[in-house]
């Protein structure tokens, strides 16, 4: 694991969502609050338009300063779904498993469409790069093959990822099974891609910085990931990244959870709505 380095910084990388709500920069905007700065604030409302349970938990980097719509589902941990592939894609680097972003990963001629519903317009040869922006979860599926649980284990403990249960049969544990990471815990990971001190090489994280960029302006630059699950008879939404707006970096981690038995046709979709929402009230964009 070359390019592990501590972090001696005074920003509280790492810190426990616990300890942080005891200190002072620690602001939970629940329903509606007035902030001299924000103006007033319903960061309910985006989630109330769209009909759906959830929470977005926000670190504005230059500040100091973590905003969470419901603290407490800040800090529950469920299956990060496709937003994994950010550090997956760190750990396919490091271990050597695949070279570069362009190295084609080969289609295996099939997948399970009632798993993962019936996607034909990816069911192709790929590089890493087309597999992480479409969100191919056959092509991560089969870099895991060759990775392994082991080496999974060793880099997610180093790293501080999520609860590194992988004790599932299944190599997708990070779509089904009992792993599990925290909104709070996402931007921790999110905080160590940005400053470059989680266990990789500058190379990888060059390369994942590049791949995670969906939207680039002349005012600002967003990198995220969007995840999908439908384990546990729910369905677990993710939106997470952060977005770069001269000196102002900003985390940001969106999760929807609903019954799978409840339709809302508007799910996908409302994991960004949502996000983009609360960056207006924030006056972020």
């Amino acid at each position: 694991m070359n390019g592990y380095k501590k972090d001696n910084k005074a920003a509280p990388v790492f810190v426990s969502f616990t300890a942080m709500i005891k200190q002072p920069i620690f602001l939970i905007l629940c329903c509606i609050v007035t902030i001299s700065s924000f103006g007033q604030i319903n960061l309910a409302r985006p989630f109330e338009d769209c009909r759906i349970k959830g929470s977005i938990t926000l670190f504005d980097y230059k500040e100091k300063k973590w905003i969470s719509s419901d603290i407490n589902d800040s800090h529950t941990p469920t299956l990060p779904a496709s937003t994994f592939k950010i550090i997956n894609t760190l750990i396919a680097l490091e271990s050597g498993v695949i070279a570069d972003e362009n190295q084609v990963i080969t289609w295996p001629g099939w997948t399970d469409t009632v798993k993962y519903s019936y996607r034909p317009e990816i069911y192709h040869d790929m590089s890493m790069k087309e597999a992480f922006k479409a969100s191919a979860g056959w092509a991560y599926v089969e870099l895991a093959k060759k990775i392994g649980k082991a080496k999974y284990k060793d880099y997610l403990t180093a790293s501080k990822y999520g609860n590194a249960d992988l004790s599932v049969k299944d190599d997708d544990f990070w779509n089904f099974g009992n792993f599990a990471i925290s909104p709070a815990n996402q931007i921790e990971i999110l905080i160590g891609v940005y400053e470059e001190t989680l266990p990789f090489k500058k190379a990888s994280f060059k390369i994942l910085k590049d791949m995670m960029i969906e939207q680039k302006t002349a005012d600002y630059t967003l990198r995220a990931k969007t995840g999908w699950t439908r384990d546990h008879g729910k369905d677990t939404g993710w939106w997470v990244g952060y977005l770069e707006r001269g000196e102002h970096i900003y985390f940001f981690a969106t999760r929807l959870i609903k019954d799978r038995s409840v339709p809302n046709p508007d799910f996908g979709k409302c994991r960004k709505e949502i996000t983009i929402e609360v960056f207006r009230q924030l006056g972020i964009i």
